[in-house]
């Protein structure tokens, strides 16, 4: 029988946190899991090393010295797109959908298992693979927007959407399933391929998208509410922007 591939064979995880100990914890399990894991102390010298060189995925503690984990999020946005997991002490919701609003993938909050952090890395990388694998996926449209997951590119109307690796296959499953209602259990399985989680991720991600594709925001005619059941896109209105 041939030897099973580690799960992050070839991926390169950045993890910034200035808690010596819980850094050791996360690179020895990421290491253990077959990931090449880089070690930054505070949110400088995270920026630095990544963009030395930029990494698969960053795991980012929020409450880091001098730059805090939100700002580096945000200059690391600003750089290029690259997965994020922000790492948080604290329990309270704002911080979480902060974390998430500024751009974080995912966030796991202290304390942690840290195989449960592992399981999570492999699930972001594994959906930011999959569009290279296999034949190419077909390219999606609705009106003014395109989503092309072979190159992970999504324009409206010519003009290139600045996606995260969630907000991209959000509206990638949304414009291959027009009309329909999903309830956020339903994408958080299939966006996020996990059967557990908090569900203020789906919505944090779902209003992300909509300030990014909607000519009002506050008043969604794409991605629309479904009281009481969740969310539905509606792509006949990708056709009717307004002047």
């Amino acid at each position: 029988m041939s030897e099973r591939t580690a799960p992050g064979s070839g991926a390169r995880v950045l993890v910034v946190d200035d808690d010596p100990t819980v850094a050791e914890v996360v690179t020895g399990y990421l290491e253990r899991a077959g990931f090449a894991v880089e070690h930054a102390a505070d949110g400088s010298d995270g920026l630095r090393r990544a963009e030395e060189r930029w990494p698969d995925l960053v795991v980012l503690d929020l409450m880091l010295p001098g730059l805090d984990g939100l700002e580096v999020c945000r200059r690391l946005r600003g750089h290029g797109p690259v997965p994020v997991i922000m790492l948080t002490a604290r329990g309270d919701e704002e911080d979480r959908i902060t974390g998430l609003e500024v751009g974080a993938d995912d966030y796991v909050t202290k304390p942690f298992s840290p195989r449960e952090l592992v399981l999570r890395v492999e699930s972001v990388l594994r959906r930011s693979r999959a569009a290279t694998a296999g034949e190419p996926p077909e390219m999606l449209r609705a009106g003014e927007l395109t989503v092309d997951p072979a190159t992970r590119r999504a324009t409206r109307a010519g003009a290139e959407l600045a996606l995260t690796l969630r907000e991209f296959d959000l509206l990638a499953h949304f414009l291959r399933h027009p009309g329909r209602a999903h309830s956020r259990e339903d994408l958080m399985r299939r966006v996020w391929g996990w059967d557990f989680g908090d569900l203020s991720t789906v919505t944090v991600h779902v209003r992300r998208l909509r300030a990014k594709i909607e000519d009002d925001p506050a008043r969604p005619a794409l991605i629309q509410t479904v009281w009481g059941v969740g969310y539905r896109f509606e792509p006949h209105h990708a056709q009717e922007r307004t002047v």
